[in-house]
This record gives C-alpha cells, sequence and structure tokens, in this order.
C-alpha cells in the first residue's frame, strides 16, 4: 500500500488549508456528511474560494491571435476533426463508406432498453439496414447545411436508447454527441427511411434527423459562419425568446460556447416576431424553409442573459467561473438530457473562450496540436505524482475514458472539477468508498482511486496543457 499512503500524505498535508478542516494524518482523513472527501465547506464550492488564491487571476495566458492559431491547428492536423472547407465538391463512395463504417459498430456487448429488458435480437440487422450502404452512390456532389436546434447525433439511425447493463439508464450506448444551432455540416447520406441524415461537422460524424439540419449553398452556410458582430454563450446556455409567429427560433436553447450573428442594423424601433428588441440583442438564427431548405430569422436573445461581445479572454479567472456556471449541472452523456459529459463539459467550457478542441476523451488526450504529456505503464509513481503536483489551472487530467479540470490547489494537492458519475476512495479504515455523484463536481485529485490498488494518479493516461 506504499502508492495509497503517499496520496493519502499529500493530500493530508493540503487539509490545512480547507476550511473546519483538521490534519488527521493520512489514514484519518476527515470526511464531510455528503461523503465528497476533501470538500467540507461550501465556500469550496464557489469559484470566488478559487480565484482568490491567484496570484494573477487575470493574466491572459493566450491572446486572440494565438487562440486561432492553436485552432487552426487543431483542425488542420488532428484527425478527429473534419476542415469542411477542404472537402472535395464531390465525395466518392469510398470516403462516405468509411465515415458510416468507422461510426456505425455494434456494441459486442448485450443490449438492454430503458425498462432493462433485452433488446430484441432483431435489433442489429435493423438499425445496420437502416444505414442504407447500398444506396450510397460511386459519387455524390457536396452537400452542406446548417444545424436549426440542438441535435443529438447517433451512432445509428435511430432513437432508441440503448444500455450495457440492466441498471443503467444514463449512458445510451447509441448517443455520440450533440451540435448546437449555427454549426455548418456537411451533408453525407441519409437513412433507407429517410428520416435521418448522416452528417460531418468539424468535430464529429454521426446521424442526426433530418429536422435536425436545414441544407443550403456552400456559400450561404459559410458565409453564416463568418459574419460578424456575434453574442457568444457565456453562461451554461441561454434561450432564445419565445415567439409564436416564429416557431423555429422560440425558446431555442444555446449552449456555452455557441456564437450567433447580430443584425446590429436592425431598427431599433421596430418588432421583431411581434416583440420589441429595445431590451434584446436581435440575432439571426438558421432554420429549415420549404422542402428542408437552408433560412434565416431574426430572432431575441434578452440583454440580461449570459453572454458577450466576444469571447472571454482566457485567463485563471474566467477558466474557473465558466467551469463553475455547471456546478451541479446533471451528467449527460453524449450530450444528452440538455447537458453534457465530461469531455463535452471541459470543451464547451474553453469554447466560451475562443479554444477549439476535439470532442471525446480519447481524441483530445493524444491531439496532436494540443501540448500534452502522455503516461504508458513504465511511468512509475512517484513520476506520476510530480506531474499531478505541478498541475496548473485549467491542465486536463485523462484517466480512461474521463477528463479532470484543474482549479486550484490546496497545500500543493490539487483539486479538479468534472462531471462525473461518481467517486471512490479509502476511508480510515482501508475499505473503498463509493460515492455516486452523476453531475458536475469539485473534488480533490491525489485520494481518487480507480481501484482498490490504483489510484487516478497511477492510471493517468495524459495530461493537457490547452495554454501552453
Amino acid at each position: 500500500m506504499r502508492i495509497m499512503s503517499s496520496v493519502a500524505f499529500v493530500f493530508a498535508a493540503s487539509l490545512a488549508a480547507a476550511p473546519a478542516m483538521a490534519d488527521k494524518g493520512p489514514d484519518a482523513v476527515p470526511v464531510p456528511p455528503s461523503g465528497v472527501i476533501g470538500v467540507s465547506n461550501n465556500a469550496m464550492l464557489t469559484p470566488d474560494f478559487w480565484i482568490k488564491q491567484l496570484a494573477q487571476p487575470d493574466r491572459v495566458l493566450m491572446d486572440t491571435a494565438a487562440i486561432q492559431a492553436q485552432n487552426a491547428k487543431v483542425l488542420q492536423i488532428d484527425p478527429s476533426m473534419h476542415d469542411l472547407k477542404a472537402l472535395p465538391a464531390a465525395l466518392d463512395r469510398a470516403k462516405v463508406e468509411g465515415w458510416i463504417k468507422d461510426l456505425s459498430q455494434y456494441p459486442s456487448k448485450p443490449l438492454y432498453d430503458v425498462n432493462g429488458k433485452p433488446v430484441p435480437a432483431t435489433l442489429k440487422q435493423e438499425v445496420t439496414d437502416q444505414l442504407a450502404l447500398d444506396r450510397v452512390p460511386a459519387q455524390q456532389s457536396t452537400r452542406y447545411g446548417l444545424v436549426v436546434q440542438r441535435a443529438a447525433l447517433r451512432t445509428f439511425p435511430t432513437d432508441l436508447r440503448v444500455f450495457t447493463s440492466t441498471d443503467d439508464h444514463d449512458i445510451d450506448r447509441f448517443q455520440e454527441t450533440a451540435e448546437f444551432p449555427g454549426t455548418p455540416v456537411v451533408i453525407a447520406h441519409e437513412s433507407r427511411d429517410g428520416q435521418w441524415l448522416f452528417v460531418v461537422s468539424p468535430r464529429y460524424a454521426a446521424w442526426t434527423r433530418r429536422e435536425n439540419v436545414a441544407e443550403g449553398s456552400a456559400a450561404e452556410v459559410f458565409g453564416y459562419a463568418g459574419k460578424t458582430p456575434l453574442r457568444i454563450v457565456t453562461g451554461d446556455n441561454v434561450t432564445t425568446v419565445f415567439t409564436p409567429e416564429q416557431p423555429g427560433v422560440s425558446q431555442l436553447q444555446l449552449d456555452m460556447g455557441v456564437a450567433i450573428p447580430v443584425l446590429s442594423d436592425h431598427p431599433a424601433d421596430q418588432p421583431v416576431n411581434g416583440q420589441s428588441p429595445y431590451a434584446s440583442y436581435v440575432v439571426e438564427l438558421p432554420l429549415q424553409g420549404a422542402g428542408g431548405k437552408l433560412a434565416f430569422s431574426p430572432a431575441l436573445v434578452q440583454r440580461v442573459a449570459d453572454t458577450s461581445d466576444s469571447y472571454l479572454p482566457l485567463t485563471e479567472a474566467n477558466i474557473i467561473r465558466q467551469g463553475f456556471k455547471f456546478l451541479g449541472e446533471r451528467y449527460g452523456w453524449g450530450h444528452a438530457y440538455d447537458g453534457r459529459d465530461c469531455s463535452g463539459f471541459v470543451s464547451d467550457v474553453y469554447r466560451s473562450m475562443g479554444v477549439q478542441m476535439p470532442r471525446n476523451t480519447s481524441k483530445q488526450a493524444i491531439s496532436p496540436a494540443l501540448t500534452h504529456q502522455a503516461f504508458t505503464d513504465k511511468d512509475s509513481h512517484d513520476a506520476r505524482m510530480k506531474a499531478a503536483l505541478a498541475l496548473n489551472i485549467g491542465d486536463l487530467v485523462y484517466i480512461p475514458g474521463h477528463v479532470m479540470m484543474v482549479i486550484g490547489k490546496l497545500n500543493g494537492a490539487p483539486y479538479v472539477i468534472h462531471d462525473t458519475g461518481g467517486i471512490s476512495y479509502l476511508d480510515g479504515s482501508g475499505a473503498m468508498r463509493r460515492v455516486k455523484l452523476n453531475e458536475v463536481s469539485v473534488t480533490p485529485l491525489l485520494p481518487l482511486m480507480w481501484d482498490s490498488k490504483h489510484s487516478y494518479v497511477d492510471r493517468m493516461t495524459s495530461i493537457v496543457h490547452v495554454h501552453p
């Protein structure tokens, strides 16, 4: 147990800085009633607690030019990203089939429905047939579109939710991610029943319902994406103002980091969808017109909503503030439940500061465009601990299937905010304690256990320094 004793020792030393917590040594780390070890005071659940400890909280870590250069690098050299503008005017069968086959792989484990019942044995054939691979033409003109509402992206063209255990109702194995209003996509294929489109966005390629996308020309799609000025969503999410006159842009959810063009020349005394715009920003949003074709409509975003006229400066204070805006949000695998999962959480936080990154943990952790430190089985515990104790605000810590974002230290021991199903740690008697969280949570890093013998630190696969 040398590994755990050193972890507990470093963590115990950190307790002196935490309010109402006494340093009782490595074998008796106090645990509050919540069960979340190391978080004993509600002040620790506020961004100010962590920001006040910083010497230069508002120092700009990367300026706009540096962020844009890094974004361009991610798009160009990260194989998980898709530069839509660089795609040819026509797509051949191999390209389209490759996208679909890379994604639409049926799980090897038994699957269960929302009631915990085994799915029918015929499901695999049914969803595979819906791929309609026999209908992919030898060559097709490249088609473009814009996402018109928060859109689920799926492994197969089906709404059926499936799970790999009878008691799991959260991790739908057919759910991939979500895309947001105004996201450009390439429309590469459609399902056999015609109700689903296979789309390629800058960060993902997957199936989405036809009503989520409006088709337009390349000029229309990329022209919209390049419009300025913008309103950037800086809250966890905001919604457009309700309007019965234009349901397509009424109460539309806009998640953190979404950028929407502003119609700055709209006359101040002219109503928008039956309402005065004087207390709101007039923005332009895409929607489906006749035959699913791309159209645009003005919409209103209240001035009191949490938005900005530019991406937030990339500072330690803003990293912490933006992360804490999601604190307590329900875990949403693949951006389900109108929420997000661990990798969606960190990418949405950074997107509000203009930083683009791959969607999934497996891709973020190894992106050749991001500065990262990789770990293998050859790395010793001591080397891993040295790296953990050197973590800085905003660093992303990866273990298999999970990512955490560093928000600060107490007496040198790092704390993280992460969207997690739960945590495990060894209690004072050496027994494993498991705490279900299922939400965006603040926890220390060092006490967290992967299993009874290995800590999270021992299972680190990568540390990404988003701002090198």
